[in-house]
């Protein structure tokens, strides 16, 4: 169970660090589109649609990172006044319960999402905005089966928590 959870975890570390470089990418998109926009006065439809891509990766990879590092949004009023192995047994729940079929069914119409933008040859509508957008669309049910994986990590930690006790 040990090495499946620490490559689990170890893959959830380099899905934050893809999320960190998409961040200082977007500080560098940013900058150069407002320098170009100011200083130049020419700007780009598709620049800023790109930005747009970017914060949108950042946020679904930085999901299942959160959830690794417990930094994701919990009701702690009374989570944190309990046992480790009552903690243990509301974050098997909480994975089994809410969290995998939430994100399955993510997954689930995110990968419709992206396959209908794929058939319709989905573009941007503003001209000179980018093409394919099925591929941003196929980052939401990537994200959530990323969230699938973590989420059967943290699932794995919860078992040994109590099976320690």
């Amino acid at each position: 169970m040990e090495p499946m959870i620490r490559r689990l975890d170890t893959f959830s570390e380099w899905i934050g660090r893809a999320a960190a470089v998409s961040a200082v990418l977007l500080i560098a998109l940013v900058l150069f589109d407002t320098f170009s926009r100011y200083l130049f006065s020419s700007g780009s439809i598709a620049l800023q649609e790109l930005e747009w891509h970017l914060h949108d990766l950042i946020f679904l990879l930085g999901i299942s990172y959160a959830l690794k590092h417990n930094a994701h949004v919990r009701v702690d009023l009374f989570y944190e006044k309990f046992s480790p192995s009552l903690k243990a047994w509301v974050n098997i729940a909480g994975i089994v319960f809410l969290i995998i079929p939430f994100s399955a069914f993510i997954f689930y119409t995110g990968l419709e999402f992206a396959k209908d933008a794929y058939a319709m040859g989905e573009v941007s509508p503003n001209p000179g905005g980018l093409a394919y957008r099925f591929a941003i669309k196929s980052a939401i049910a990537a994200a959530f089966a990323l969230v699938i994986l973590q989420a059967g990590s943290e699932l794995l930690k919860s078992i040994q928590q109590l099976r320690r006790k």
